[in-house]
């Protein structure tokens, strides 16, 4: 099983950026898949999920509104969609799928002036 995720960078307070994870060693398309972050000094936490399918989907609170997640089942892939960015959202961003307990590398986001 493994994951790589990209598309993190530096932005500006209210700025988007797109992430992207493409897995492999597994049958994606039949998979629940999840983003999470890890900022510095806290403990990795669950961002957003989406069934297997694509149509159902979950958020923790604070970033309800601003972030979509969403699956291309033929390419593998998952995304994070986020919008109006915030200092808080200063965090190393992985992708998971919850059947496995394996991890990617991560793409690093931040969010500063």
């Amino acid at each position: 099983v493994q994951f790589v995720e990209s598309g993190g960078g530096l932005v500006q307070p209210g700025g988007s950026l797109r992430l992207s994870c493409a897995a492999s060693g597994f049958t994606f398309s039949s998979q629940t898949m999840s983003w999470h972050r890890q900022a510095p000094g806290k403990e990795r936490e669950l961002v957003a999920s989406i069934a297997s399918a694509g149509g159902r989907t979950s958020y923790r609170e604070s970033v309800k509104g601003r972030f979509t997640i969403s699956r291309d089942n033929f390419r593998n892939t998952v995304y994070l969609q986020m919008n109006n960015l915030k200092p808080d959202d200063t965090a190393v961003y992985y992708c998971k799928v919850p059947a496995y307990d394996a991890w990617g590398q991560g793409t690093r986001v931040t969010v500063s002036s």
